[in-house]
């Protein structure tokens, strides 16, 4: 085909790790009460419990919808520090990380890695792959990190590169172009693997990357961008990097 692989990257969310089943409103509630508990086992003066769950809430919800308008994103963390700010009480850097995590905290519980992730990933790093994350997500970078480190997929994938920190969102090919540079890749070079055909495969193909859409309906193309590759389990990676050796 005149290109070789020599790196893969992912996209996170439903790709790695599945979270569509997940109730988000639900998962927010409860990760609010275990942020809630752990600020007043700190001593801090907070409001009462409805109105830190839902001021919250609908300071994400919004800044979420305006995230997807402009592609611009935000981090959860500043958010939390505005209303700490507000509310009247401080948090240290280590303090702030682990409220975001506390809120985090169900639904790293409730989602689950997808069955075949470790096996593919492991198969690739022995063939000598580099492989990378590009993430959409308003969650801080320590988060996310922690999360990959608990399923034991943090020692697989090196290079990160998370929307929050960076602050703009796939489909923009800088995202995307930062992980490249990051792990010393050419994009002739390198296959990306994501679920979204909007966000993860027109950006991705934009950027001048080999493109594969994961989808439990493997055969449905989608009409707008058409992937180079579609699989419904991650072990078929292996066969579509045997076709770029």
């Amino acid at each position: 085909m005149g290109r070789k692989v020599k790196g893969i990257l992912f996209d996170l969310g439903d790709t790695l790790i599945d979270f569509a089943h997940v109730s988000m409103t639900a998962m927010f509630r409860q990760g609010a009460e275990l942020g809630y508990a752990y600020l007043k086992e700190l001593g801090k003066s907070v409001p009462g419990f409805r109105k830190f769950h839902f001021r919250q809430l609908w300071a994400i919800r919004w800044n979420y919808i305006k995230s997807r308008v402009t592609g611009r994103e935000f981090n959860s963390l500043d958010i939390m520090s505005h209303f700490a700010r507000k509310w009247g009480y401080e948090l240290t850097e280590a303090e702030g990380l682990e409220l975001a995590w506390r809120f985090y905290k169900p639904l790293s519980k409730a989602a689950t890695v997808v069955p075949e992730a470790k096996e593919t990933l492991k198969a690739l790093v022995k063939k000598g792959l580099k492989l990378a994350l590009v993430s959409n997500t308003f969650l801080p970078r320590a988060v996310l990190d922690r999360h990959l480190d608990l399923v034991s997929l943090g020692d697989l994938i090196g290079t990160r590169v998370y929307s929050s920190e960076v602050g703009f969102r796939k489909p923009n090919q800088k995202i995307f172009q930062l992980a490249l540079e990051e792990e010393e890749l050419s994009a002739d070079n390198a296959l990306f693997v994501g679920d979204s055909p909007k966000a993860d495969i027109l950006g991705a193909h934009r950027a001048g990357m080999i493109t594969v859409l994961r989808s439990l309906q493997k055969r449905r193309k989608p009409k707008r961008v058409a992937p180079d590759h579609v699989i419904a389990d991650l072990t078929e990676l292996l066969q579509i990097v045997a076709q770029y050796e």
